[in-house]
């Protein structure tokens, strides 16, 4: 599937051994109205989620959410006051190592065709700017594909979903193959690959809830993916340059098709068969269910407070790896120096996933959200100073650990979105994170026209920061009053402890 870049310290996507395969037979409990929240004036009124497809109740979440919670056939999840069993609990789910292989595969088939279809756009051509036009059109259709068509997530089973989606990419790259496709058609077969991304995503990181549960296991899930997004990162170009050292651009892309079709296969014999979230809306046409999906999502306003906390570090974040190879030259140095600027991020990003995933617990992750949210660009400023190489790596490998947060933030995201929206809501997320970190890079680059490139970044980071006080200050004002108390008696017992 399209690469799937999860927020970069900022950066496409389920069996007898585990207790999901056996679900605990329970009575289905009518939906209860989901009664007017103070912090959703205005707003129109989420769906309650479906009695079926219910997770473990969620203490802190809407009421109707909690009033119509039943008991989940889910593999249990640690309490939020224990120390997480780490990722090996993770694998321990067969329906997940069947998704996981299939997201490993289809992202380093991705990064190795986004690779050689650029170099096969220029020997077409020997137009840069088409060939850098290849790579932009992997981010640009994000936002339709998103936008129009995230009701798919809902309103068909998402093992369908999922193979389908995997199947028309697979068709796509094989068109790409063809000695007698034009130039148009590869860019036009990208844009289309690139819109059926986020639906993809959206609809496999919706059923990981089903999978795992929506409390810890879920949360180190998605760690998980992520961790594989940003190695794949590191690996796939490797990979793609020594492929091509040795194939031509089209044998290279060929590759692609291969693994989307192990993809397919394995999540459609690796993964369960469960039913739509939803019923297809009494009729309503997909573009009308999509774009209702997008109000009602953003017109609650704690989800659209965690929307902005997901979508705004990125577009700061980019700055440095988009402005790589011209601070680079700014300050004389070679492409080795390069190579280890564009390193440093992703390898802070990983470093601290595996750390916070699998040492700390969900209370302590849950309480770093936003105070590492709040500073994770500041180490940007060390750009203002030019201090050289060394020092700038070190800088954005700590840029990378700030991305941490986004442990906690998917475990608050899971709780405030209602089950009958979760996938529209999950593609929506990925939609607008990787349009948005699009929107970055062109501002950064823009801004380099005007500014030495050093001063750029150290500003994004100033900028990015006061944003982000005002965002964090939003988050808070949102939280629900259950976790406002817990965290008030957290550290009551805490000062009490260390007094």
């Amino acid at each position: 599937m399209p690469r799937d870049n999860e927020p970069l310290a900022g950066g496409p996507r389920d069996a007898p051994d585990t207790p999901r395969e056996r679900p605990l037979p329970h009575r289905a409990r009518p939906p209860v109205p989901r009664p007017a929240s103070p912090t959703r004036t205005g707003a129109a009124p989420l769906p309650a989620p479906h009695p079926e497809r219910a997770g473990s109740p969620d203490p802190s979440g809407p009421p109707a959410l909690r009033a119509t919670a039943a008991p989940a056939a889910v593999p249990p999840s640690a309490p939020a006051g224990e120390p997480s069993r780490g990722y090996r609990a993770v694998f321990a789910v067969r329906e997940f190592r069947a998704v996981f292989a299939a997201h490993l595969l289809s992202l380093l088939g991705v990064v190795v065709s986004e690779l050689a279809l650029t170099v096969l756009v220029y020997d077409l051509t020997a137009s840069p700017l088409l060939s850098a036009l290849t790579f932009a059109l992997g981010m640009l259709p994000y936002l339709v594909g998103g936008t129009l068509f995230s009701g798919i997530a809902d309103r068909y089973p998402a093992r369908r979903v999922l193979v389908t989606c995997d199947l028309i990419c697979a068709g796509c790259v094989a068109v790409m193959v063809l000695p007698g496709t034009p130039v148009a058609g590869l860019l036009a077969l990208r844009c289309l690959v690139a819109a059926v991304a986020p639906v993809f995503t959206g609809t496999r990181t919706a059923a990981l809830a089903d999978i795992l549960g929506e409390d810890d296991l879920y949360v180190l899930g998605r760690s998980l993916l992520r961790i594989v997004s940003q190695s794949a990162l590191l690996a796939g170009f490797g990979v793609g340059g020594l492929l091509l050292a040795v194939v031509s651009p089209r044998g290279a892309i060929m590759v692609t098709v291969v693994t989307f079709l192990c993809s397919a296969a394995l999540l459609r014999l690796g993964t369960r068969d469960r039913p739509a979230r939803t019923g297809g809306g009494q009729g309503a046409t997909l573009l009308r269910e999509s774009l209702s999906g997008a109000r009602l999502v953003l017109g609650d306003r704690r989800i659209r407070a965690l929307l902005l906390l997901f979508w705004l570090p990125p577009v700061f974040v980019v700055a440095p790896e988009a402005l790589a190879a011209p601070y680079a030259e700014e300050i004389g140095a070679g492409t080795v120096a390069l190579g280890l600027l564009m390193c440093a991020m992703p390898v802070g990003q990983i470093a601290a996933e595996l750390y916070v995933g699998a040492v700390l617990g969900p209370r302590t992750r849950s309480r770093l959200v936003l105070p590492v949210a709040a500073v994770g660009l500041l180490p940007f400023l060390l750009y203002g100073v030019s201090p050289g190489i060394v020092p700038i790596a070190a800088a954005l490998v700590l840029a990378g650990a700030g991305s941490a947060y986004i442990i906690g933030l998917d475990q608050w995201f899971v709780e405030a979105v209602p089950d009958e929206l979760r996938g529209r809501a999950m593609t929506l997320l990925t939609a607008g994170l990787m349009t948005l970190q699009g929107v970055g890079m062109a501002l950064a680059g823009l801004a380099a026209e005007f500014f030495p490139v050093h001063q750029v970044v150290a500003g994004s980071g100033v900028l990015g920061t006061l944003c982000l006080l005002l965002l964090v200050a939003e988050v808070r004002r949102t939280a629900p009053a259950h976790r406002i108390r817990t965290e008030v008696r957290d550290g009551a017992d805490q000062h009490m402890t260390s007094g």
